[in-house]
């Protein structure tokens, strides 16, 4: 390693020091593998070889009052090395832990992830910015699981650069063959996963040997020491200066009518004012006019840089747009074939919509029952319903519009994506899109001429959609049939779509698990859909247990047309009911996932109409209904 002492250029020009600073490369590293095999105390090793950097900075900066900017830095690092002595300590481990140090050559932050299996998707977000994985192995215990967990996803996730540091050396006596058996054993996993290359290095993090300086106790190793491997690895943000232009769109800065640019960070390629450049996913093409930056026009960008263009002609460009070079475009697709990490306790719902973000695209997203998941073990792949914590599997994705994509493997900005649950907004998943399906490009939307407008005003009223939902024995389906036959005598266009009805026919193959009850609810939404489409009031009875899959079809109607409706009945009011005897068998266990008792039921929050049935009688409570509708539709029906 490089001695790194600044001391003399800070004392004489602390510009020309600073900018030195600003123009170093910057890796991206993380530190992985199972649990204590010293990821914290390799890190803290580092971080206290780079300390005496700064201290030695500190030190020239305290001599000249007017050059205090970085202070905090060394004062910053010392504290990063304590926090890990207290982390040891306490016998805590860290989600994430990000630590910062710099060297002469570079500039690093580093993800510390925790090696508990329960604790993988935590590996992973601090693997999705990455350029490089060290994988610790301990050398007393050779490749273990999360050895084998740890090197398949951060390969998953493209790091290109993995280090095998096979530490503890120093427990080992240094033996040599100790360090041979383990690297043979990793080379034959690694082969099996696909990785094609990987450098192994034998260290010892409380020692230091071969962390920052070679060691005298393993002279037979004549590899690189970590550092110096670290300082000179090919950082991938130099390969995405030569890859096509891409430009996801953050915000539009318009400050006055007289300038309209187009802001965001540049994800790929280089941009000079006058290229040619296509907006998806409209296909609006132009050039671009000038590249504006915090110091003024600049005459060329590049990957990593934030900047805001203004275009020659004046199109239409927003947030989750992309701008890319004209003649090399990324592509624009509704549904994809995605790998997917899931990060939740609660196990993926096949069929549920989820939000979908990618860059700076964010849309509804459905994800299909997974065609299998990965046993990280033993690579197999096992036909899977669902994926659970930390599960790997493979899924078809359809969003609500086409977005703009690379697959994964060419792009991690326009190709990596998160999961948010709609209710909780938690993170639940993570995901790389392999390649857009066929009948993605083939399915497109047929004009018609007659449209849901014309419908509504041939038959005299506003489409809405009635949705009534509460417990079994509610109530649900008198009082929506009741609601109708008001509705028909006023000479309304209304349809009634029921629960029991339904599973007769469109919706005979479903059954009544969780994953069956949102594809059920998803299925009745389209079909509500289409039917307000037409201009009808519809009505639909159904439990539809889960609030995400309700809002779901809230949200495929213009605004104002779903009304909630909630048939508040006390469980044990309708269970005293039990019209059908449903209730009976479901204590008897002869109806699994019945709702109430060994399957849940979420009642709405806010709903637009409630009726408590221990008060009301279904009658009055279909015309509280009806007048209510009148109240609010009122002049339109």
């Amino acid at each position: 390693m490089t001695a790194y002492r600044p001391d003399a250029l800070i004392a004489s020009d602390i510009s020309a020091y600073l900018e030195l600073h600003q123009t170093k490369s910057l890796l991206r590293f993380l530190t992985c593998g199972s649990v204590d095999d010293g990821k914290s105390t390799l890190i803290g090793r580092l971080l206290y070889d780079s300390k005496q950097i700064f201290e030695d900075q500190l030190s020239a900066l305290e001599n000249d009052s007017k050059r205090v900017g970085t202070q905090g830095q060394a004062i910053d690092f010392a504290l990063l090395v304590d926090g890990l002595a207290a982390e040891r300590e306490q016998g805590i481990t860290i989600d994430v832990a990000y630590r910062f140090f710099a060297t002469e050559k570079r500039k690093f932050i580093v993800a510390d992830t925790p090696g508990h299996e329960q604790y993988t998707r935590n590996m992973v977000t601090g693997a999705s910015t990455a350029d490089l994985a060290v994988i610790l192995i301990d050398a007393r215990k050779g490749v273990l699981t999360q050895t084998r967990r740890h090197s398949f996803l951060a390969h998953l996730l493209g790091i290109r650069h993995l280090v095998v540091a096979v530490n503890k050396m120093d427990l080992v006596d240094y033996d040599q063959g100790v360090f041979e058996r383990i690297v043979d054993d990793y080379a034959e996993f690694a082969q099996s996963i696909g990785i094609q290359d990987f450098t192994p290095i034998p260290i010892s993090g409380f020692q230091g040997d071969n962390v920052t300086t070679r060691s005298d106790a393993m002279p037979w190793f004549s590899g690189p020491v970590l550092l110096d491997h670290l300082e000179s690895v090919e950082v991938d943000a130099d390969i995405d200066r030569i890859k096509p232009f891409r430009m996801p769109v953050q915000w539009v800065n318009r400050p006055n009518l007289d300038f309209r640019g187009f802001a965001g960070i540049i994800s790929g390629g280089t941009i000079r004012p006058g290229d040619p450049v296509r907006i998806l996913p409209s296909g609006r093409t132009s050039t671009v006019a000038r590249i504006v930056a915090m110091g003024g026009d600049k005459e060329v960008a590049v990957a990593g840089e934030s900047v805001t263009l203004t275009l020659a002609d004046e199109v239409d460009c927003s947030r989750g747009d992309v701008i890319a070079t004209a003649d090399a475009p990324p592509q624009v697709a509704d549904q994809f074939k995605a790998t997917i990490v899931w990060m939740d306790p609660a196990e993926l719902l096949p069929g549920r919509a989820y939000w979908l973000k990618l860059g700076t695209q964010t849309v509804s997203a459905v994800i299909r029952a997974p065609e299998y998941a990965i046993d990280v073990n033993t690579m197999a792949r096992a036909p899977a319903k669902t994926l659970a914590l930390n599960d790997i599997g493979v899924a078809e994705v359809a969003t609500d519009r086409a977005i703009v994509f690379e697959p994964y493997a060419g792009s991690h900005d326009l190709g990596g994506f998160i999961l948010i649950d709609k209710l909780t907004n938690a993170t639940v998943g993570a995901g790389m899109l392999d390649f857009a399906l066929r009948r993605a490009q083939n399915v497109h939307w047929q004009a018609v001429e007659i449209t849901r407008e014309a419908h509504a005003q041939q038959k005299g009223q506003q489409p809405r959609l009635l949705w009534f939902t509460g417990l079994s024995g509610s109530g649900k389906s008198t009082i929506a049939n009741l609601v109708e036959k008001k509705l028909h005598a006023l000479g309304k266009h209304s349809f009634l779509l029921d629960g029991d009805n339904i599973r007769h026919g469109l919706n005979r193959d479903l059954g009544f698990s969780d994953q069956d009850r949102v594809e059920n609810i998803r299925r009745i939404g389209e079909v509500a859909k289409l039917m307000t489409d037409a201009g009808l009031i519809v009505l639909t009875a159904f439990i539809s247990p889960f609030r995400a899959e309700r809002a779901m079809v809230r949200s495929l109607l213009p605004h104002g047309e779903f009304f909630e409706i909630f048939v508040d009945t006390p469980m044990e009011e309708a269970e005293r009911r039990d019209v059908k005897g449903l209730y009976k068998k479901a204590r008897a266990g002869e109806i699994a996932n019945f709702t109430g008792i060994s399957s849940p039921y979420e009642p709405p929050l806010a709903p637009e109409i409630r009726i408590d049935t221990t008060r009301t009688s279904p009658e009055e409570a279909a015309e509280q209904i009806v007048e209510a509708i009148m109240g609010v539709w009122s002049p339109m029906l």
